[in-house]
């Protein structure tokens, strides 16, 4: 037993030092500026990929390609850049004033631009974390692509192809529609290049689907293949690139001053910049509906559960009962500030002394002296969440005046892994570690287990770990974060960075309230110690919808002193 522990120890000491190396080259290559992916420059990056294994990349050690993972990363990535040779990330750099027509992938914002046939330009305005996610992401298919190469290539001298391939080539490139019948012998050939069953790809095969592009996993197939292809044969090798202005600008929080600078505009001009404020990350519309839903809908869904309201919301199809609680709102007190700066986070603003308390979820709000004023921000990214709060939690500048806030509180209410348990499960921290580092952030949780418990939703209570991404933890890693003292509870990528930024706004700069509340919770998107429950099997559909709200009614409750 002692020996299986020892082993187990080892195999996660291992995972560790592949993810440092992960982190320090893709320093490295950022700072020389350019790489090859599949050459000699990009090799430290796939040995330590491959050594890592991440769950959500499933079987990127074996020969047969990976769908899940395919799917996942293809999802995050920009329509067309498997076709790309040259990947080229850069800052905002004016590109949304050219004729080019930005591609914004289905899963993550970020703004793409195709600039030729050949060419990909992928903006990055979040941070390093951004980078990492794109680098992480794109030497995993050109891994699966040297698979499909591997297949196809039938002698020593590169010259012949599989009849596989050919056949596949011959349906993508005439770039019809196609027949049940054409669709399923282009499966069958599939099936041969990627190592996997027929049924397997079937199961799949309407996930990369658009409706422009219905057929779209065969042109993902084939192009991934004929560029590794290429890069054997005719030596033509995939490049990425990093732009001078975003190697410049990268860690000077430009977009991140711009955003909190747009909303205390908004504030001093809407009278509020010296309100007691209160910020939340969250969601667009779970603050929203929780205020306002119940007024608006609620004679509709007389004696039913406040959380099937939040259901109905939450359904596809359900735009009309959306619009109506938000035009509730927009007359009641919310100011909706959308993303102009770059970060892709919008924002909501909430003058508690516009709502009417007896049209809202919380009849009984006990607000005591000057009415708060709510700043309710989208989800940031990894490091784009100290870049994001740091900013906010400054002084606004007015001349050579400078304006503090009144900041009472800082709520974190997100989505992440957890380590025991299954989807749809709460967390509640006591202290984020970062991964890879010496930081940790232990901090007093406003929010409690018990504050949960009794609404038939498991809850867990811990220290939670912040790691570099999602994409690169596997469960011998986690495993020993869950089961040594650590005693994680869950993984997400904000945590330490929000923390860090508070501590230094609140007890080193002193640019706001010491005291300042903090309250963090979240809801499992997935387990990734659970073959079958990683980020990779799919969303949470409904499952999400209670604990969401649940997490946002008692934010919204200390705030607004009910119960206290």
């Amino acid at each position: 037993m002692k020996e299986i522990k020892n082993i187990s120890r080892s195999r996660a000491q291992e995972s560790s030092a592949a993810i440092e190396r992960l982190y320090i080259t893709m320093r490295h290559l950022f700072n020389r500026g350019f790489y090859k992916p599949m050459g000699v420059s990009g090799e430290t990056l796939r040995e330590a990929l491959l050594e890592l294994r991440p769950e959500i990349y499933g079987s990127i050690a074996d020969e047969k390609v990976e769908l899940n993972g395919l799917l996942y990363v293809i999802e995050r990535l920009p329509i067309g850049i498997e076709e790309c040779r040259f990947i080229n990330l850069t800052s905002d750099e004016g590109y949304s004033r050219s004729h080019f027509t930005p591609i914004i992938p289905p899963k993550r914002k970020r703004n793409c631009y195709r600039i030729d046939e050949e060419q990909m330009n992928v903006e990055i305005t979040r941070g390093r974390s951004d980078i990492y996610d794109i680098l992480t992401h794109l030497t995993f298919i050109f891994i699966e692509s040297h698979k499909i190469k591997d297949k196809v290539l039938l002698d020593d001298s590169m010259s012949e192809l599989s009849r596989d391939w050919l056949k596949l080539e011959q349906v993508v490139l005439q770039n019809n529609k196609l027949t049940q019948i054409e669709k399923e012998k282009a499966i069958s050939h599939c099936a041969n290049i990627l190592g996997r069953s027929f049924s397997e790809i079937l199961d799949i095969y309407d996930g990369f689907g658009t409706k422009e592009k219905p057929d779209r996993f065969l042109h993902v197939i084939y192009w991934l293949g004929k560029l590794a292809i290429e890069e054997v044969v005719d030596n033509n090798k995939r490049t990425i690139t990093f732009s001078p202005i975003l190697r410049e600008r990268l860690g000077h929080h430009i977009h991140g001053e711009i955003w909190a600078n747009n909303i205390k505009e908004v504030l001093k001009n809407n009278n509020l910049l010296q309100r007691p404020l209160h910020i939340i990350s969250a969601n667009m519309h779970s603050v929203m509906n929780s205020i306002y839903a119940n007024g608006v809908l609620g004679a509709k869904y007389k004696d039913k559960s406040e959380y099937v309201i939040y259901e109905d919301l939450s359904a596809s199809g359900s735009s009309d009962l959306r619009q109506k609680v938000e035009q509730f709102a927009l007359k009641s007190g919310m100011i909706s500030l959308p993303d102009t700066s770059g970060t892709n986070i919008d924002v909501q603003l909430f003058d508690t002394s516009k709502i009417d308390w007896k049209k809202s979820n919380f009849p009984n709000a006990n607000i005591q002296g000057e009415a708060p004023v709510i700043i309710v921000m989208d989800y940031a990214f990894g490091e784009q969440a100290f870049e994001t709060i740091d900013e906010l939690l400054k002084p606004y500048k007015v001349e050579k005046e400078k304006i503090f806030l009144n900041v009472e509180s800082v709520s974190i209410m997100g989505k992440a892994g957890i380590l025991e348990g299954g989807k749809g499960d709460i967390m509640i921290p006591n202290a984020h570690v970062n991964e890879g580092t010496a930081d940790n952030y232990p901090f007093e949780n406003e929010l409690t287990k018990e504050m949960f418990e009794g609404h038939g939703i498991p809850v867990f209570s811990g220290p939670m770990i912040t790691v570099l991404g999602t994409s690169l933890q596997n469960k011998d890693l986690l495993k020993f974060f869950h089961e040594s003292t650590w005693g994680a509870i869950g993984l997400e990528m904000e945590g330490a960075y929000y923390q860090k930024a508070i501590q230094s706004a609140s007890r080193i700069r002193k640019s706001t309230n010491p005291n300042v509340k903090v309250r963090y919770a979240y809801y499992a998107s997935d387990n990734p110690l659970e073959t079958g429950s990683t980020l990779a099997s799919g969303g949470l559909g409904t499952t999400g919808v209670k604990p969401t709200y649940l997490i946002t009614i008692k934010i919204l409750e200390q705030i607004f002193n009910i119960n206290q």
